[in-house]
């Protein structure tokens, strides 16, 4: 199962593993908003025609991350494949424990990649030709000051390095982000659309940087990069403030309410202001396994070890996770 685990959202693997029709799953595996804002009615056209760049979306995303100038892209996992290709191998730091597909890419392309704790990368950061980190951190929920981000940045870009953050879980906690800061020479940050706003299948994303190397991005991506739906519903969606705020508030409310449920069940969660909590625990796999026989699929991180909570997203949802904690527990669900 060790191929399945490098990922949530494994929702079919998991169904035929455990023998369990994919209906009666409770899918907590991502830390996806689990729910959206109002959707749009999409027009015909957004089907039917070729996307066109001019169409609203990118000055709809400028507006809302505060930014000068950005690319829209097939999802941030797009651009993160492709950006080691941009520049001569060389050493990688990668903040870790992190979201592994950022290594691998880096790995792919040649590059030398070097794990790293928050510690050693300030003891390391000189040796280093790009340093790259996911701030809130994806599993952990660690969240690092702006400030200290830019300082870092400072240094790399005084001898053509890269700082690449990736802010895919920083909707929550918008005074962490560095998008206001951008553009500047070496900075790049990677937004992500579908994690927020709950629309992961529509793929979406932005790439924030110099103009000269979203350019270069754009001529590896291709035409046409992002469909007309996902373009059509990410302008609309982009512009929703009120809906946006409805949004943010729940998260970060239904966050404490997981992280309060986790506490009470004698779980002890990291993570604050993210769709998600983590719990280190020496008996992970056994409870990953536990609430998987009950058709509950969490995020497995076994080399930690430790299990990441999305959030259930309706009331039934809440209900189902609580009565396999607390039974895991051994705690009787009304004295809680």
């Amino acid at each position: 199962m060790s191929e399945w685990l490098e990922h949530g959202g494994q929702l079919r693997r998991a169904a035929r593993h455990y023998g369990i029709a994919e209906a009666r799953w409770l899918d907590l595996s991502t830390g996806i908003a689990p729910y959206t804002l109002a959707l749009p009615e999409l027009p015909a056209s957004a089907w039917q025609r070729l996307p066109e760049a001019d169409d609203g979306l990118e000055a709809a995303a400028r507006d809302y991350y505060g930014c000068a100038q950005l690319l829209a892209v097939a999802g941030s996992q797009a651009a993160l494949q492709v950006l080691p290709q941009l520049r001569a191998a060389g050493l990688v730091g990668v903040l870790s424990p992190s979201y592994a597909e950022h290594a691998r890419a880096w790995r792919t392309a040649g590059h030398r990649v070097r794990g790293l704790s928050v510690q050693g990368m300030e003891r390391q950061l000189a040796q280093c030709d790009v340093l790259l980190l996911v701030n809130p951190n994806n599993p952990t929920g660690q969240r690092l000051e702006p400030q200290r981000l830019l300082d870092w940045h400072a240094q790399l870009a005084e001898r053509g390095g890269w700082l690449v953050v990736d802010e895919a879980f920083i909707d929550c906690a918008p005074a962490f982000s560095l998008a206001s800061a951008c553009p500047r020479p070496g900075l790049i940050v990677l937004r992500s659309f579908g994690k927020f706003f709950g629309m992961a299948g529509a793929r979406l994303g932005f790439v924030l940087g110099e103009a000269a190397l979203l350019e270069r991005l754009a001529q590896r991506l291709g035409p046409w990069a992002v469909s007309g739906p996902a373009r059509a519903m990410g302008r609309a969606l982009l512009a929703d403030y009120p809906g946006q705020a409805r949004q943010r508030q729940r998260l970060l409310e239904d966050g404490e309410r997981l992280a309060r449920l986790l506490a009470d069940c004698g779980l002890p969660a990291w993570g604050e202001a993210v769709p998600f909590r983590l719990v280190p625990h020496a008996e992970a796999a056994a409870l990953h396994a536990y609430l998987a026989e009950r058709a509950i699929l969490t995020r497995l991180f076994s080399e930690l070890p430790a299990l990441r909570l999305g959030l259930p997203g309706d009331e039934a949802g809440w209900q189902r996770l609580a009565q396999a904690l607390h039974d895991w527990k051994g705690i009787p669900l009304w004295r809680c």
